[in-house]
């Protein structure tokens, strides 16, 4: 009887989707060139996945914008200042330090005891907090007193891919679904002409690990991230080829919606759906792409705070790509900017490390200043950072630079619900350990989803028999950091 039952709902489900004239289907198809926020709940959802969903609890954000510096920064020449590590400047570190610890290029290390490196940058206390800035980041220490620090930061792998899938994923192996797309499986997007989340890339190659750092993993690849660019076609291939007529193409979607569609409810497949999804998206997105990319509506001045110019592919152009972005209702946004590797040789911390610096200073600056007067920053939140920090040893190449560091290394957050113009966590005099509040990178991801509103314990998905979520069986909330 049981079965019986079961088989009836099946088959009438089925026949709703198939045949109803008035059912979903036909409601759905429609909304692909008309506005489909009047439809029905289950309507919309078959037409639009990404349509916004309640919070667990209010949030104080609304979106994010992440700023990962791919490569890890070395906190010791930007942030942390360390007077102590300039005094011994030279000198073999002490071994207890070293016990039981390994890096990335062992070898830098095994020939002989490894040396302290002081940094040689200037540093200067700024803003009303005092905030310690390097000279590297002029611009930055003009909105200290917007920012709050994490300088305890501790991570799990000393290499960069792992390194980098794990602050993005939630684990050092590939095939886990990325923060974008838990936070847009869980809150949906404020916008219908937009991807929910979006990723801008700049630098002279794409981050290690490529898009497993955005990917959906086993989620709906509706939340997934999509790469932008910043000039040309936001995505490529969205123009329609010459010769296709509006009228053309529009019968070309509905046909291949129809044919989805039926596919759909024969095999209730959430990956139609998703596909379904896409094509409206791209459908929408030849008018709102190019209007977001046309920075010919951007003031001088507000170009000239950036830096940015139009056409470029630059990390300022994706700054205020990210803010144009958000205006338009994206919850997640995520800008890569590659390089940050400086172990030495060619890729040093003198000229290469300023070049660095130079590229992303102002613009990340201009950002907080632009969301902040626009009203954005209240409900966006700004993270910046990289998939590890840099070690108070000296790594000797053909220059001298640093190797990977794990156990300490600097964040920073702006906006949505954060207590700015504070430092939290301190490090030992020579920036190796964590002295006081170590916070894992488990941690931030669960602080993240908790300012927008999310129970990192409770957003979960469930595959292959298990619950699955982005801090898997860790994370805590960092209380110091929350407004």
């Amino acid at each position: 009887m049981t079965l019986h039952r079961d088989l009836l709902r099946a088959n009438t489900r089925r026949h709703f989707f198939q045949q109803c004239g008035v059912g979903l289907g036909k409601l759905a198809l429609a909304s692909m060139l008309f506005d489909d926020r009047s439809l029905g709940a289950a309507a919309a959802q078959v037409s639009n996945p990404l349509i916004p969903r309640k919070p667990h609890f209010p949030a104080r954000a609304k979106r994010v914008i992440f700023l990962f510096m791919a490569g890890g920064p070395s906190q010791l020449d930007l942030f942390e200042y360390k007077p102590k590590l300039a005094e011994l400047n030279g000198q073999p570190i002490p071994p207890s330090f070293m016990e039981g610890k390994r890096f990335a290029f062992m070898s830098s290390f095994t020939k002989e005891v490894p040396k302290l490196l002081g940094s040689r940058r200037k540093f200067s206390r700024h803003g009303l907090s005092g905030r310690h800035v390097s000279e590297l980041l002029p611009h930055t220490a003009t909105v200290v007193d917007n920012l709050a620090f994490l300088s305890s930061v501790s991570t799990k792998n000393f290499n960069h891919a792992p390194a980098k899938i794990l602050v993005n994923t939630g684990s050092t192996r590939f095939g886990f679904p990325s923060m974008g797309s838990w936070v847009t499986y869980g809150l949906g997007s404020e916008s219908a002409d937009l991807p929910g989340f979006v990723v801008l890339q700049s630098g002279p190659r794409g981050p290690r690990g490529g898009a497993l750092n955005w990917g959906s993993a086993f989620i709906p690849t509706t939340y997934q991230g999509v790469p932008f660019q910043s000039g040309g076609d936001p995505i490529l291939n969205l123009s329609s080829p010459k010769g296709i007529s509006p009228d053309r193409q529009a019968e070309t979607i509905r046909a291949i919606r129809d044919l989805n569609l039926a596919r759909l409810a024969e095999m209730e497949d959430s990956e139609i759906s998703t596909r379904i999804s896409s094509y409206e998206m791209a459908y929408r997105m030849q008018t709102s792409g190019p209007e977001l990319i046309d920075f010919s509506t951007e003031s001088q001045e507000t170009m000239k705070l950036y830096g940015a110019e139009p056409g470029a592919q630059s990390f300022a152009n994706n700054c205020l790509l990210a803010r144009r972005l958000v205006e338009r209702g994206v919850r997640f946004v995520q800008l890569y900017h590659t390089d940050w590797d400086h172990h030495g040789g060619s890729e040093n911390l003198e000229g290469a490390l300023e070049k660095i610096c130079h590229q992303v200073d102002q613009p990340c600056a201009a950002l907080i200043k632009d969301l902040e007067r626009r009203g954005l920053l209240e409900e966006t939140l700004v993270v910046w950072g990289g998939e590890f920090g840099r070690t108070p040893m000296g790594e000797e190449r053909e220059t001298v630079g640093r190797n990977h560091h794990i156990d300490a290394y600097t964040m920073w957050f702006a906006g949505g619900g954060i207590k700015p113009g504070q430092t939290i966590g301190t490090t030992d005099d020579l920036g190796f350990f964590s002295a006081e509040d170590k916070v894992d990178v488990h941690d931030v991801q669960a602080t993240i989803l908790h300012l927008l509103g999310i129970d990192h314990e409770k957003l979960t998905f469930r595959f292959q028999g298990r619950d699955f979520r982005l801090t898997d069986v860790e994370g805590k909330l960092i209380q110091k950091l929350l407004a």
